[in-house]
């Protein structure tokens, strides 16, 4: 079934509406990083992972660190595949599993990064992530439709430059809005 909302996402953000009854995502920043018609998936940006540093991270795998590694913190990406590790950063992008959503942004999955990051070579603007958001095919668009998600393009500062407390507000902000004025009530003209 072709899907009537033909716009892909990928470089956007989602910002949760006031009104989002599921915690995973209840005031949630969400990185669009890949979106067509068998589905989407995106990385949340302002949930940390307050009990994992990414030291406890290069410990697991073997990575010996020459950086301050438990200063690095992990986020909670989204609730699939909790397990694995999402990278969303930004240039160099040359890593084996690098997947470009913008000119200045990229998700990578790949160990070669993580040993770079934790050597003090990698990106200089980077989120470690756990896990990640997907949607399966019309899902997101039927969220969209029912007011659910407020979609923006996506700005790094947003990502890698403002505290985690502050990305929803800000990504309310830059689409012009005042979520205390925002209902959850979906209306359609």
């Amino acid at each position: 079934m072709p899907s009537a909302f033909s716009d892909s996402l990928k470089g956007h953000f989602l910002l949760a509406m006031p009104g989002m009854a599921d915690p995973n995502f209840s005031q949630t920043v969400t990185c669009i990083c890949e979106h067509s018609d068998e589905g989407a998936m995106g990385i949340v940006v302002n949930r940390r992972h307050d009990l994992l540093s990414a030291g406890e991270i290069f410990d697991e795998l073997g990575i010996r660190p020459t950086v301050p590694a438990d200063a690095i913190p992990v986020h909670c990406g989204g609730p699939v595949h909790p397990g694995e590790i999402f990278i969303l950063h930004g240039p160099p992008f040359g890593w084996e599993g690098c997947l470009k959503v913008t000119a200045t942004l990229a998700l990578s999955t790949t160990r070669d990064i993580l040993e770079a990051i934790a050597a003090g070579r990698g990106p200089a603007a980077f989120l470690i992530n756990l896990g990640c958001a997907g949607w399966g095919p019309g899902q997101l668009e039927m969220e969209i439709r029912e007011n659910a998600w407020l979609t923006h393009p996506v700005f790094d500062e947003n990502i890698f430059v403002l505290p985690v407390a502050e990305r929803w507000e800000a990504g309310m902000r830059r689409i012009g809005i005042s979520p205390t004025r925002l209902s959850d009530t979906a209306g359609h003209a």
